[in-house]
C-alpha cells in the first residue's frame, strides 16, 4: 500500500510504502472483489476515451463517465479517481506512440476521504463499492506510520 501526502506551497510529495494484511473479519472477498471492479472500470473507460480522439476536460469526463460509474455502486470519489486515471493513462500512451493500455494489476487509487486509520490497534478501513468495508491490519512498525 503506498501512502501518500501533498504539502502545499512548492514541497515534495511524500510517499510512504506500508505493508498491510487483511483481516480475516474484515472483509477480504468485498475487497478483491473491490479491486476487480475498480481494474475492470478502469479499463472501460480507457477503452471508450481510446475511441475519443479530442482531448477531454474534467468536466466532460464527468459527465461522460460518472453516472455509469455511480450505476456499478462505487462512491462518489472512486469514481472521479477512475475517470482521472483512466484520462490519464490513455494521455500517456498517446503521447509515447503506444497502444491502447491493458490494465492487468489489482489496484487502486483511494481518496482520503474514503479510508479511516485507527492508530491505537494500527488497523485501515476502507470504504468500498456498495458501503461495503474493509479492514486492513498495517504490518510494519508504529514509528514508520
Amino acid at each position: 500500500m503506498l501512502v501518500s501526502r501533498s504539502v502545499r506551497g512548492g514541497e515534495p510529495v511524500v510517499i510512504e510504502a506500508l505493508r498491510v494484511r487483511a483481516l480475516p473479519e474484515g472483509g477480504y472477498d468485498h475487497l478483491l472483489e473491490f479491486l476487480k471492479l475498480y481494474r475492470n472500470a478502469v479499463q472501460m473507460i480507457v477503452n471508450r476515451i481510446w475511441s475519443i480522439n479530442d482531448r477531454l476536460s474534467k468536466r466532460k469526463l464527468h459527465r461522460l463517465f460518472y453516472s455509469d460509474l455511480m450505476r456499478l455502486g462505487f462512491r462518489a470519489h472512486h469514481a472521479k479517481e477512475i475517470y482521472i486515471y483512466a484520462e490519464s493513462l490513455v494521455e500517456s500512451a498517446r503521447s509515447n506512440g503506444g497502444r491502447k493500455p491493458i490494465l492487468r494489476k489489482l489496484s487502486a487509487r483511494v481518496d482520503k476521504y474514503d479510508y479511516r486509520l485507527y492508530l491505537d490497534n494500527m488497523v485501515l478501513t476502507l470504504k468500498l463499492h456498495n458501503g461495503y468495508e474493509a479492514k486492513l491490519k498495517l504490518v510494519t512498525s508504529g514509528e514508520r506510520v
